[in-house]
C-alpha cells in the first residue's frame, strides 16, 4: 500500500457527506490536504476542525471552467502538482422524464459532466508531464445500470464514465492511475431533497463510502484499481 503521509491530495466537493469523511481519513493518514467547496464558511469550519492551513482553501463551482482554472494554477503555482484528485462533487435530480425541465437536464450535464472535464484539463497535464499522480471519480452505479426516474443523472455519470476512460487511454505510456468507484445508495445529504421513497438505513454510509475512497488513494506502486463498486446488500445493480 502506498503511503499518504505528506501527499498533495485535492478534494473536491470537501463538504459534502463523502468528501468530509474522506477528508477527515486522508487528514489521519498525515495527507497535505487542499480542498473545495461552493460553500465558504461550511469549508472553513471543516479546515479548523482538520487543522488544514486557509490558503489551501478554495471556494470554487465546477460549472465554472475559470475558476477551476484559477484554483488549479494557485496550486500548481505555489505548491507543484497535486499527487491525488478526488472528485466528491456532483449534483443529483431524480425525476421522471416527463417531469425534467430544461433547467433539470443542463444543469446535471454542468455539474457532473462538464465539471469532470473542466477538472480533468486543468490537473491532468502536470501529471502527464510529470507521468505520474492518481485521479479518483465517483460516477456511482448509474454510470453503469440505468435506473427509472433518472435519465438527466445516469446520461451525466455515463458521460464520466466514457470521459475518464478515453482520458485513462491517453495516459497509458504514464503512471497516472485513473479509479472510478461505482458507489450504490450512499446516505448522505444528496438523499434530501429528492421526493423518491427509499430506506436511507440500509444504504451505504458517507463513513465507509469515506472508507473507500481513502482506500484507494492507497493503490500499490506496481498496480492500478481501475475500477471497484459499493452498493448496499437490499439494492446490488452491478
Amino acid at each position: 500500500m502506498e503511503m499518504l503521509a505528506n501527499k498533495k491530495v485535492l478534494i473536491i466537493g470537501a463538504t459534502g457527506g463523502i468528501g468530509t469523511e474522506t477528508a477527515k481519513l486522508l487528514k489521519q493518514s498525515q495527507a497535505n490536504l487542499f480542498m473545495t467547496s461552493r460553500n465558504r464558511k461550511r469549508l472553513e469550519n471543516l479546515a479548523d476542525e482538520l487543522q488544514v492551513p486557509k490558503d489551501q482553501l478554495f471556494e470554487m463551482d465546477v460549472t465554472d471552467s475559470r475558476q477551476v482554472n484559477e484554483v488549479a494554477d494557485t496550486i500548481h503555482d505555489k505548491h507543484g502538482q497535486v499527487d491525488i484528485l478526488i472528485n466528491a462533487s456532483g449534483v443529483g435530480i431524480l425525476k421522471s422524464i416527463d417531469k425534467l425541465t430544461d433547467e433539470d437536464f443542463s444543469h446535471s450535464l454542468d455539474v457532473n459532466l462538464k465539471g469532470t472535464f473542466y477538472l480533468l484539463r486543468a490537473f491532468v497535464p502536470p501529471m502527464k508531464e510529470s507521468k505520474k499522480g492518481m485521479i479518483v471519480n465517483l460516477p456511482g452505479v448509474l454510470g453503469k445500470v440505468p435506473m427509472a426516474g433518472a435519465a438527466a443523472y445516469a446520461a451525466t455519470k455515463y458521460g464520466v464514465n466514457g470521459l475518464t476512460k478515453s482520458v485513462r487511454e491517453e495516459l497509458r505510456r504514464t503512471e497516472v492511475r485513473i479509479t472510478n468507484l461505482y458507489l450504490g445508495g450512499t446516505d448522505t445529504p444528496f438523499w434530501d431533497e429528492i421526493d423518491m421513497p427509499v430506506n436511507r438505513k440500509k444504504f451505504v454510509t458517507a463513513k465507509e463510502a469515506g472508507r473507500a475512497v481513502w482506500f484507494l488513494c492507497q493503490q500499490p506502486n506496481s498496480g492500478v484499481v481501475s475500477e471497484m463498486v459499493l452498493q448496499p446488500f437490499n439494492h446490488q445493480a452491478i
